[in-house]
């Protein structure tokens, strides 16, 4: 009687990656329960010992909103037009929120999640995602806040209209996930060997929403500042967020070659930090 099972009788099968990159989807599908138990944990784990809970999810954009109002539209005098200034510069927090959270929950997955992939085995990519998806609810949650702060405007008086293409914002929301994602697994490679990354992504993050025109519109640069306007202009998260306002506030403008510029940036650094994560995970273990 021979004992010896073939591989077919498996369960599971753990085998070396081999190819370039290689993403084993059908395992990652595998595990969704996994998944879903992540984004859980994301989700309670992060209030679970505050007085306020999930009202720091509202709190924390209503005050940058509120400062931003305070300082760049009514002391540096920055127009935005027939929308007011609240809610100009809300529509730009909201979906940059995203961004950075996704971003920062990423960029520590080898080092927060060490304890865990050095006992048990799953695919690792699980961990990034689940963070990209439980900071989509929070998202849906302060974007409740822009809508009722739109319709209050609205029956106030102002002249507020949705942009046709409104109907595609669900794709810029993918856009910023992903880019977050893809920049986040790839600076979580580079952390396990150089901890310096991670004093400088804080300062980085801070810098980098200053060059993404989150609380001034992107001609506003080319107008005042021509000779630095290249720096916003090469920026795709500030495509995404003007075309955040043009479809939500109908102000601006779209820049289809930007967009696509965009789209093709974030596919880029998708891929780059997949294949870095990948390989990282095979001895991160060693140096983190």
């Amino acid at each position: 009687m021979n004992n010896t099972k073939e591989s077919n009788d498996w369960l599971f099968e753990i085998a070396p990656k081999n190819k370039f990159l290689s993403v084993n989807l059908k395992e990652t599908w595998q595990y969704r329960d996994l998944l879903f138990l992540f984004v859980k944990r994301d989700i309670i784990t992060v209030y679970k010992q505050t007085i306020l809970g999930p009202l720091w999810y509202l709190i924390q954009p209503l005050f940058t909103s509120v400062t931003f109002t305070i300082i760049f539209n009514n002391v540096a005098g920055i127009s935005t037009g027939s929308v007011p200034p609240f809610l100009f510069n809300l529509a730009g927090i909201t979906i940059w929120n995203y961004f950075t959270a996704c971003l920062t929950g990423t960029s520590d997955t080898f080092k927060a999640n060490a304890s865990i992939f050095g006992k048990v085995y799953f695919p690792r990519i699980i961990t990034p995602l689940s963070v990209v998806i439980s900071n989509l609810i929070k998202f849906g949650i302060q974007f409740i806040i822009f809508i009722f702060f739109y319709l209050f405007y609205y029956f106030n008086g102002f002249d507020l209209s949705l942009n046709i293409s409104v109907f595609f914002f669900p794709l810029l929301i993918c856009i910023m996930g992903v880019l977050g994602l893809g920049l986040g697994m790839l600076i979580s490679s580079m952390v396990t060997k150089y901890r310096d990354f991670s004093y400088l992504i804080s300062f980085g993050i801070q810098l980098l929403m200053y060059l993404s025109a989150v609380m001034y519109p992107m001609e506003l640069v080319k107008d005042k500042l021509p000779k630095f306007g290249w720096l916003v202009e090469y920026n795709p998260l500030a495509y995404t967020i003007e075309t955040t306002r043009y479809m939500l506030l109908n102000i601006g403008n779209i820049s289809t070659l930007g967009l696509v510029y965009t789209v093709f940036f974030t596919v880029i650094v998708f891929f780059i930090g997949l294949l870095i994560f990948n390989r990282t995970e095979k001895s991160f273990i060693d140096t983190v």
